[in-house]
């Protein structure tokens, strides 16, 4: 999508997420906040919806979004109050697509929990599952396994845009739109 297609910041838009086979995944309504050299960046202010087969909720807490520009993970920064500050979705076709975001889940995050954890690489086991079950291709599990290991180092790094650098003018410009009633967007 160029530059001139995007949705205007502050628009409401849904961010879908699907599996391999097509089948639905998650739904998050968000708003669109702009673009950088990282890509695109969507927040979700608190009470947002959320939701999946078998699973609904309201967000508690703010957060962002970074769809990256190569379009193979998606990052997500959480308010400091969260208990995990980020959590990367490893992707698979992350685009635009008739102006929503679209990608395919493909299982593998990298999560950062600084009181508990660290950063670590989450759901290895549903991605074997799936990895079989929906013939992932050896050339996208290759692509997307040496991924994981980078943005896992750079999430470890502290490296931009997964530092404190980059996300805070962002739940900046989220709180704007976020104050702004309906009508004015």
């Amino acid at each position: 999508m160029t530059a001139l297609d995007l949705p205007a910041p502050g628009t409401r838009l849904v961010f879908q997420w699907r599996k391999w086979d097509g089948s639905p995944h998650w739904r998050h309504e968000c708003l669109y906040l702009g673009r950088d050299e990282w890509g695109d960046w969507f927040g979700q202010p608190e009470g947002s919806r959320s939701h999946r087969p078998s699973r609904d909720f309201l967000t508690e807490q703010a957060n962002v979004t970074l769809m990256s520009v190569t379009g193979d993970y998606a990052f997500t920064r959480h308010v400091p109050q969260h208990r995990t500050r980020t959590y990367i979705d490893l992707a698979w076709d992350l685009r635009w697509i008739d102006g929503v975001p679209t990608g395919i889940d493909m299982d593998l995050d990298v999560v950062d929990r600084p009181a508990g954890e660290g950063v670590f690489i989450d759901d290895r086991d549903e991605w074997e599952e799936h990895r079989v079950r929906y013939g992932y291709p050896p050339q996208v599990v290759a692509h997307l396994e040496a991924l994981a290991n980078d943005l896992r180092d750079r999430v470890a790094g502290d490296m931009p845009p997964f530092d404190e650098s980059v996300a805070p003018g962002w739940f900046a410009r989220l709180a704007e739109f976020a104050a702004e009633p309906r009508s004015a967007r």
